[in-house]
């Protein structure tokens, strides 16, 4: 029976990979702005409900003032609506003194308790309590009773964002380790990779270079050198070829070498296998520059960078490679071209596995070439500047030490 929901939720993760992080931040954003509006919404209904609480004793408070009060009322209320909690602090003041004149639940000490009364003045408005005397009802004095809010209601109010705070911050270490975890993975096949493909060309490679040595033999290849020195050539870069693979993933060893011979060197062996109509070009103020360097990786760095190029000019154009000093630490090398150039927006995907702007082609050049710069030679590669139809300039920035 056929799965109906085969296919259905078909969705490249990787090269979506930045819309899906968008969404997940929108996400993350709503489900905290809706958490903080939540609580907030339970902290102006607790805060409305405690100014009432103050509010009543304030009321309660003027009125045992009167003649006829009975002072127990405010006794009741007292022990009944402020004390019991013991967490909501009120002081009261007289208005034409300013004197504090009664204290609940704040600590002792008038210093402590002048710092506690500047805190209440910005965070409620007061409540007004008119004193009474004994004669008619007259108002003998006004006084003001300011309060906080409770521990509890200002720690609610907190609470969002530290909850948010913890969140974002296992959110981070989580991501740390999937990244750490899944370069990990790459890594490992991307070593796999490499160590099995080395292993099969070992053994095409040692037939080929027992059929060389038959052919030297062979009278109809006779005056013929010329064939047994290409196919030389050849099998000595089948050999490098192997050798490099079977660099990956092992710690290469960086030698102090001359950067124009060795560029100079794989420019010259590259010449005769892409089109003639290709000009090759070293540009440099000082041919004794010298860069810490694995050669056999740094070539076939250099290799894919110039039949990218070529690829790109369509086989008809100039390749220049111009090395420099960038300070007395490190080098550059620009490798340029004059081809089709990198799609507007494509600079930052070069490098990802996968993007490649060819009917054929695997999209992992590049992603190699950064590999072997920055992992094995601690360097920088990146797009220096690329235009439509003026051509493309790739910048390698490697240590001298």
């Amino acid at each position: 029976m056929k799965n109906p929901f085969k296919g259905s939720f078909n969705i490249d993760f990787y090269s979506n990979q930045s819309t899906i992080k968008w969404i997940v931040l929108v996400v993350a954003i709503i489900i905290g702005v809706g958490s903080i509006i939540y609580t907030n919404s339970l902290v102006a209904k607790l805060k409305k409900g405690e100014e009432e609480k103050i509010r009543l004793w304030a009321k309660a408070v003027e009125f045992s003032s009167s003649p006829d009060a009975d002072p127990s009322a405010l006794t009741f209320i007292s022990l009944n609506l402020i004390t019991p909690d013991n967490t909501l602090p009120v002081i009261v003041i007289d208005s034409a003194t300013q004197e504090i004149n009664q204290v609940m639940n704040v600590k002792e000490g008038l210093a402590s308790q002048k710092r506690v009364l500047n805190k209440m003045r910005k965070e409620n408005p007061p409540f007004k309590i008119l004193i009474r005397n004994g004669e008619g009802g007259t108002i003998s004095d006004v006084q003001y009773v300011y309060f906080r809010n409770s521990y509890l209601l200002r720690q609610l109010g907190t609470y969002p964002y530290v909850q948010l705070s913890v969140i974002a911050i296992f959110a981070f270490i989580a991501y740390l380790a999937f990244s750490y975890s899944r370069k990990s993975e790459q890594n490992r096949v991307w070593v796999g990779m490499a160590k099995e493909t080395a292993h099969q060309l070992g053994t095409p490679l040692s037939s080929l270079i027992a059929w060389v040595e038959y052919m030297k033999g062979m009278a109809e290849l006779e005056g013929r050198d010329d064939i047994i020195i290409e196919l030389g050539k050849d099998i000595k870069r089948l050999e490098m070829i192997t050798e490099r693979f079977s660099n990956i993933g092992s710690v290469p060893v960086l030698k102090s070498q001359n950067v124009f011979d060795v560029i100079d060197s794989s420019l010259n062996y590259l010449k005769s296998r892409v089109s003639s109509k290709v000009k090759f070009n070293i540009n440099t103020e000082d041919k004794g520059i010298e860069a810490q360097l694995n050669k056999p990786l740094f070539e076939w760095v250099l290799e894919n960078i110039v039949k990218n190029g070529v690829d790109a000019m369509s086989g008809i154009g100039h390749l220049n490679v111009t090395i420099g000093e960038l300070s007395q630490e490190q080098i550059f090398i620009d490798i340029s071209d004059d081809g089709k150039g990198i799609v507007k927006g494509g600079t930052k995907d070069v490098f990802k596995p996968g993007f490649t702007t060819k009917k054929r082609g695997w999209g992992l050049g590049l992603t190699l070439v950064k590999r072997i710069i920055e992992n094995y030679h601690e360097g920088r590669i990146f797009v220096k500047s690329s235009q439509a139809d003026v051509g493309t300039v790739f910048r390698i920035i490697l240590n001298r030490q």
